[in-house]
């Protein structure tokens, strides 16, 4: 009498090429742990820690771990090949002259860049949304192209644009209106105003996309209830738009001020390693001068420390502030 095939012979069979016919799978135990595992990686429970360990591994390695290797070289005097606490004795060292110069610097920095990092791509996103412009195509590429470009290659061009001599393109345009040609990056004001404006060149275009993708969301309804209750322009902007917006401007408002107390490239890209006066030294710069070409990297872990306590109490306080801890019921 002929034998059924058992359970495995009759689940797998592989081809054998020696007599052209079908035999037993000759490992069913190996595909059996392979199938466990995939079903396990593709289940609930794990699939969503499988997807975020890139980042879990990234963040541990590249975040987590430099920000205490410099906590803890904040209390060390680091030489070559050698290092042993000192206690509070960088800490002390930081409340200097040039310090305070450079929080200043960097204060004014963050502050005009975010009102004019919020204020101009809303309006611009609200007129490239319009109907009356055309080739939005166009000017949203024009725009957002200066975010792709070099900051060390944009800031060489700046810098032969505002030039110290009477044949640079921005003294020739003051001096059409009998104004007498600026040393632009010799003076305090025209430093920071060098500053700004190769920041808001750089990223107005991407803020504006921000401002636009938000637009996006705003429902049509609305602004045809608000033409029929007989509000103008400027009433919808202000009652319809501006609220739908509060999201993206709260998280423009949080990178905006991150992005300016770590800015370093603008400003070394006009001074390089240091500037008349300390007119153009931010706190990153100030990092870079005293951990980097000093030396000293147990101070300037010190100063990135509290670096990172000034970034973290201020955005706190502008999140409370703007509410963004609230729930959307309160």
């Amino acid at each position: 009498m002929l034998q059924s095939p058992t359970n495995d012979e009759s689940r797998v069979r592989v081809p054998n090429t020696n007599k052209g016919q079908y035999s037993p799978n000759p490992n069913p135990k190996g595909d059996k742990k392979q199938n466990r595992v995939i079903r396990f990686l593709n289940s609930q429970k794990v699939a969503p820690y499988v997807f975020i360990t890139p980042f879990i591994v990234s963040f541990l390695l590249l975040t987590l771990y430099p920000t205490i290797k410099a906590f803890t070289m904040s209390f060390q005097r680091v030489l070559p090949g050698q290092s042993h606490f000192i206690g509070w004795n960088n800490y002390e060292r930081i409340f200097n002259p040039t310090f305070y110069k450079a929080l200043q610097n960097t204060t004014i920095y963050v502050v005009l860049t975010v009102v004019i990092l919020v204020v101009v791509p809303i309006v611009l996103s609200v007129i490239l949304d319009s109907k009356l412009v055309k080739f939005k195509t166009l000017f949203r590429a024009s725009l957002f192209i200066p975010s792709l470009t070099s900051v060390i290659v944009a800031g060489t061009i700046f810098r032969l644009i505002f030039g110290e001599s009477d044949a640079s393109a921005a003294n020739q345009i003051i001096g059409i209106f009998g104004m007498e040609p600026i040393e632009w990056r010799y003076n305090s004001w025209s430093a920071m105003f060098l500053m700004v404006v190769l920041c808001c060149w750089r990223w107005m275009g991407v803020n504006m996309l921000y401002f636009l993708a938000g637009l996006q969301n705003i429902p049509k309804e609305l602004y045809e209830a608000a033409e029929i209750d007989g509000a103008n322009v400027f009433q919808k902007f202000y009652y319809v738009t501006l609220p739908f917006l509060k999201p993206i401007t709260i998280f423009v408002i949080t990178i905006s001020i991150i992005n300016g107390f770590r800015m370093f490239e603008e400003s070394f890209v006009y001074w390089e390693t240091s500037s008349p006066g300390n007119i153009g030294t931010t706190v990153v710069g100030y990092i870079y001068q005293q951990g980097i070409q000093q030396n000293d990297l147990g101070f300037g872990a010190a100063i990135g420390v509290v670096l990172m306590l000034i970034i973290f109490v201020i955005s706190i306080i502008q999140l409370l502030l703007t509410g963004a801890f609230k729930r959307s019921d309160e």
